[in-house]
């Protein structure tokens, strides 16, 4: 079995939490989210015709994005890990971590003329730890090391007390499980979806800032998430939660597709207020070259490239490659909002342009090639070039601290 990135990073952020590690996850569970549209559109959909991808297309890009090496962990539905990393053992010998998504809130539910997604979310499980270790009920102690490990779980805070106690007494039943079963999770904190009592919108980071270390307050370290995915609320509330605690791992979540820029300012920014891990599921899945996309948000935590950079960067992938980019290049460098809510609708992120800077669509430097982006700053090695033997060698050499890390 070959050593996963996933861990060695963690073990050094717990020991140095301003140490430059960074977790970068593709969330592709969105079968869990929404209906026939989950796995995003087809590269054959036209504007009225919301052609969307199969089922096993979604999966074929999940072994692309396997294969290249750069994600530490792939996130999938209960179903597709009991088919890729149970039946293909696909990540047998790969560096990658599968996690499967461990429920399913209400407020995801988001299906063609269904409403759910505005009312009040509430806690809900289609799936099982078991399912998820060994694909069936009840596994033998044997079994368990079949499928993921790893599990994602999502709690929505609404300022409810009646709704929010059976949020947190069913994460509670669920830590029990886990723990019990040597099953590890991280921890998903939306933004409430409903909310029943005012809180003003800048103070949504406090709020749920609060929830997660009142909530996490009276769990053991043999009970707590590996790592928090969450909306990114900027700069004071990001370092606010890294400084009160330094072991709790703080990831963002991506929200809506939105710019490129969007993106890769988002991760750029994240990393420098004290997060340590993203996931992005529709920014990924939503991108002319997912493979590509994938690079550059490594390359931008690695500190090789800034985002305006790796925006540069990625079009002349794309121009080289002859596909049409969704915005021209422009377009492509602004910072818009972005929802991060299933539906569409709900919480939006912004981050900020430096103080005295030109806005990103009107950067006067010179674009970075993709032969640049390729060679990087620190004379890094090309993975979404090598094969798959090379990356593999490449990451063994890194594990053992003789690589460039």
């Amino acid at each position: 079995m070959v050593q996963k990135t996933l861990d060695v990073k963690l073990a050094k952020i717990k020991a140095d939490p301003k140490c430059a590690e960074f977790i970068i996850a593709d969330a592709k569970d969105a079968d869990m989210a929404y209906g026939i549209a989950a796995p995003g559109k087809s590269p054959e959909h036209h504007a009225h015709e919301g052609k969307f991808r199969s089922l096993e297309e979604y999966r074929a890009c999940i072994r692309e994005v396997v294969a290249q090496g750069i994600v530490d962990i792939m996130l999938m539905s209960a179903h597709t890990n009991a088919i890729l990393t149970i039946r293909e053992q696909l990540f047998e010998n790969s560096h990658v971590t599968p996690a499967a998504r461990a429920n399913d809130t209400t407020d995801i539910h988001v299906v063609r003329g269904g409403t759910y997604p505005s009312d009040p979310s509430c806690p809900f499980q289609s799936t099982t730890i078991d399912h998820i270790q060994c694909g069936h009920v009840d596994c033998e102690p044997e079994e368990r090391s079949l499928g993921a490990g790893l599990g994602l779980y999502s709690v929505t805070f609404n300022n409810d007390r009646d709704l929010d106690c059976r949020t947190l007494e069913s994460y509670k039943a669920f830590r029990i499980e886990a723990e019990r079963k040597g099953f590890r999770h991280f921890l998903e904190v939306f933004d409430p979806n409903a909310i029943r009592a005012s809180i003003h919108p800048q103070e949504i980071g406090a709020f749920i800032n609060d929830m997660i270390v009142r909530m996490l307050a009276g769990v053991p370290e043999s009970g707590r998430p590996i790592f928090l995915k969450m909306v990114y609320h900027g700069p004071r509330f990001t370092e606010e939660l890294a400084r009160y605690d330094p072991s709790l791992v703080i990831g963002v979540l991506g929200g809506s597709a939105g710019t490129t820029y969007d993106a890769f300012k988002l991760i750029a920014e994240a990393k420098k207020h004290g997060a340590r891990a993203a996931l992005f599921g529709r920014k990924i899945n939503n991108a002319e070259h997912q493979l590509a996309f994938i690079e550059m948000l490594r390359r931008i935590v690695n500190g090789e490239v800034t985002p305006e950079e790796a925006v540069h960067a990625y079009h002349g992938v794309l121009q080289a490659l002859k596909i049409k980019p969704f915005r021209a290049l422009d377009d492509d460098l602004q910072l818009t909002d972005s929802s991060v809510s299933y539906d569409g609708g709900g919480t939006t992120f912004s981050v900020p342009s430096e103080p005295g800077r030109r806005r990103p669509g009107v950067v006067r430097s010179a674009p970075v090639t993709s032969e640049r982006a390729s060679a990087g700053r620190n004379d890094r090695p090309n993975l979404g070039s090598m094969s798959s033997a090379e990356r593999l060698a490449y990451h063994r050499r890194r594990l053992q601290g003789t690589g460039n890390g």
